[in-house]
């Protein structure tokens, strides 16, 4: 078939910040936190640039949720330093209360006032009496804020529960930007919301504070997310980094099969690594700086396996899950020519697969990847190499 343009664990290292910089906003060093017995932050290292976007996303229980509350300083860590704006703010014998970092906080539900209208909500951080003009100055800033949110004026007067889950978010993002934050922490502020209201809620929430020039961090569970809201992923695991990176980086190239894992659908193939070339089950594969010579486990992304009439690859396919834009596809391999096979037998014993392994791409054409089908398919760019776990 001829391939059509389609539309368009082990404990994870210490990881340090992407790229230096003499713009950090936030500085986080070696900063660690117990509960009780239990270790949930193990050495987190983390710079942020200055109105940079960072997202921070790992499983639960990973200790996500647990950094962002340091940084907004409603806990305090067991050892190491965090510093804004080059200054110590919590750790070595500093302290600096929430009230006074600048820091702005949503919550996952928000965290609204249900007694009060959206109007008061927005203005409950606002002081009256530090504001020139009073009472119509608050008045005024509240309406300035809605129009920052794209929500309406006459919103101020409603109340939470008379709001859309979307329309709420954006009422809490307007009441922490009410102070004028230089740092806001989005605590998984859009996991509550329907698939097509989430998309379309981040993209306004990522467009004020971008306008605003104001340095993000957001935590989450959600790869996708992670991947679109920021310009710096972190993914945690187990307490730690595992990996910081701009997020064509960390999804292309990922530190292990760990994050390869969690960032999206992988295929994973033992291979024999000889200079820089991976030869496995769909030929030989391209490797940038290959961490190990001999067996490793190489991965591709699906969408790298394109189905090609001139692909060089067999299969067969065996079933296929229609999600309407694309289809995945479960394809059973061909086992390698006899030539190629037995090319890999000699020397060094059996450096080459002999094929049959199950993989899964994804192409959206639905038509032509119906179940018995066989296929011919065609590698697209580079893999990544992961050394055998010892």
């Amino acid at each position: 078939m001829t391939e059509q343009s389609p539309p368009r664990l082990p404990a994870p290292r210490v990881a340090a910040s992407v790229v230096p910089t003499t713009n950090t906003h936030l500085d986080i060093a070696e900063v660690t936190k117990n509960f009780g017995s239990q270790a949930v932050l193990k050495g987190v290292n983390l710079s942020v640039a200055k109105g940079g976007t960072t997202a921070i996303v790992g499983p639960s229980g990973s200790g996500k949720t647990t950094l962002l509350r340091l940084i907004a300083g409603f806990e305090h860590p067991a050892t190491g330093t965090i510093s804004l704006n080059g200054t110590p703010v919590a750790g070595g014998g500093v302290w600096l209360p929430a009230h006074k970092r600048q820091v702005g906080y949503v919550a996952q539900d928000g965290a609204l006032f249900p007694h009060l209208t959206v109007g008061q909500n927005i203005a409950f951080g606002l002081d009256a009496a530090k504001l020139d003009g009073g009472r119509r100055a608050v008045r005024t800033r509240v309406q300035e804020l809605l129009e920052m949110v794209s929500l309406d004026a006459a919103m101020a007067k409603r109340r939470p529960h008379q709001l859309s889950g979307g329309q709420q978010q954006r009422v809490a993002l307007a009441r922490a930007l009410a102070r004028e934050p230089e740092l806001m922490l989005l605590d998984e502020p859009f996991s509550a919301l329907d698939a097509g209201l989430r998309v379309a809620t981040r993209r306004a929430v990522a467009k004020v504070l971008s306008d605003a020039g104001v340095t993000t961090i957001l935590v989450t569970h959600d790869q996708a997310e992670a991947l679109s809201f920021a310009d710096q992923v972190a993914i945690m695991r187990g307490g730690k980094l595992a990996q910081i990176g701009n997020p064509f980086v960390v999804y292309t190239r990922p530190a292990d099969r760990a994050t390869a894992e969690f960032l999206g659908d992988a295929v994973i193939l033992d291979a024999w690594m000889e200079g820089s070339l991976a030869t496995c089950s769909l030929g030989g594969i391209p490797v940038r700086r290959p961490p190990a010579q001999g067996k490793v486990q190489l991965m591709l992304r699906p969408e790298q396996i394109r189905i090609a009439s001139d692909g060089p690859i067999r299969g067969v396919v065996v079933d296929t899950d229609y999600f309407g834009p694309e289809t995945t596809v479960r394809i059973k391999l061909a086992p390698l020519a006899a030539a190629h096979a037995a090319a890999g037998a000699a020397g060094n014993g059996h450096r080459y697969p002999g094929g049959g392994e199950v993989i899964t791409i994804r192409h959206w054409n639905a038509s032509i990847t119906k179940p018995g089908t066989e296929l011919c398919l065609r590698v697209v760019g580079e893999g990544v190499a992961f050394p055998l776990e010892a």
